[in-house]
Formats: C-alpha cells, sequence, structure tokens
C-alpha cells in the first residue's frame, strides 16, 4: 500500500468528523453588531527608502456596526483605535515608543483614533465606498474606504449570532493630519513615505438567531 493512500485511511475518518455542519439558511438579519476582534485586522503600509511597503498594525481597537444586507447602503460604522497599540514585526528596541511618541502619533496628548461613517455609497452589489471622518493625532479629516460584503449567516450550530465579515482599504496623506516626520524632500525618496495605506479585514457578531435567547 502506498504511503498517501494509508495516510487517507488514517484521516479520512478525522476530516469527517472535523467538517463543520452548514450555517443556517436564514437570511442575515439587520440590527446591531459588534466586532469580533479575533478575527480582525488593522494594517497600515507605508514606503521606506523607496525600497519596501513596510508594513504595521494597530492591535487594540474595536468598532460598532449597524447593518441591513437588504439595505447596505443605510450602514453605519464607527470605529475606536489605540494609537499605544501600534506594532511591527521584528520592532528593534525602543521604535515602537517613536512611533507612538510625539514625533508621530502622540498618543500622550492624542490618545484615541476615531472613524465614524458619514454616508455608504453602494457601488454594485457587495461593493461599497464607506465616506467618513478620521480623527488622528488631533485632527479631523474625511477619508474613504473601499468596502466589500463578504457575506454571511444568520446563525449556525456552533454559533447562535449572526455573523458577518468585510474587506475594505483606503489611502491618507499622514501630513493633513500634522505628521511629517520623515517624509521625504520634493523630488526624493530617502525616507517615509506621507501617503498611507490602510488595509482592514473585520468579521462582526449580530442578532441571536429566532427563539435563542
Amino acid at each position: 500500500m502506498r504511503l498517501s493512500t494509508l495516510a487517507l485511511l488514517v484521516f479520512a475518518p478525522i476530516a469527517v468528523a472535523q467538517t463543520p455542519p452548514p450555517p443556517s439558511s436564514d437570511p442575515v438579519p439587520k440590527g446591531a453588531y459588534v466586532l469580533d476582534k479575533a478575527h480582525a485586522s488593522l494594517l497600515f503600509r507605508v514606503k521606506h527608502l523607496g525600497f519596501s511597503n513596510f508594513t504595521g498594525r494597530f492591535t487594540g481597537f474595536d468598532a460598532r456596526l449597524d447593518f441591513d444586507p437588504r439595505q447596505p447602503g443605510a450602514a453605519r460604522v464607527s470605529v475606536t483605535i489605540d494609537p499605544r497599540s501600534i506594532s511591527t514585526d521584528n520592532a528593534p528596541d525602543g521604535f515602537l515608543d517613536t512611533l507612538s511618541g510625539e514625533e508621530f502619533l502622540d498618543a500622550g496628548k492624542h490618545p484615541q483614533m476615531t472613524f465614524v461613517s458619514r454616508a455608504v455609497d453602494v457601488v454594485s452589489p457587495g461593493q461599497l465606498v464607506v465616506r467618513g471622518e478620521l480623527t488622528l493625532h488631533g485632527v479631523t479629516r474625511p477619508l474613504d474606504l473601499t468596502a466589500r460584503y463578504n457575506g454571511g449567516y444568520a446563525s449556525h450550530p456552533f454559533e447562535p449570532n449572526a455573523r458577518i465579515g468585510f474587506s475594505a482599504q483606503g489611502s491618507l496623506k499622514r501630513s493633513d493630519f500634522g505628521i511629517t516626520a520623515g517624509i521625504p524632500a520634493p523630488g526624493s525618496l530617502f525616507g517615509v513615505s506621507d501617503e498611507v495605506e490602510v488595509v482592514i479585514e473585520a468579521e462582526f457578531t449580530g442578532p441571536a438567531a429566532k427563539g435563542v435567547e
């Protein structure tokens, strides 16, 4: 017997046992949704010396969403972010303190970042533009996010509540928010770009299934 065949015989019962049951076929309900922080990420990217797209993240954030999948244009979302939760891979000593310090985010003076939607445009089924206001470094400016509604379910045998998911991205100029340290001189890439790309993945949980308290 070949090894690959033996492996299938050994692991097939485990794979069958671990196959999750299907979610409810009921329509996804409208209502208030809260962020599932275990299934959410908030990344940012900046160009470093023109050599790479340096990636970091915020690990401390929360969001609340009012959503009706039949009327996505009526959605409203609010987000809060702790600037002190900024993180990067393999950060050298003192680097994160610099990013959250006076030279950049100045988290001691501005301990919270927020995003509040003001309108949602439906571009096509599942494709949205979320128009809102970002408050960063004590300055509030408009910010548009291109978002995709990835779908959801009303409930699941493992979860009595509704669940939905989104992917979104946008960009901003940090100089618009008074953060100018390290921006390259005109005609040069030597520094850290003014433009910041934002990438978001988020799942939310919502109302309980009918008949579930």
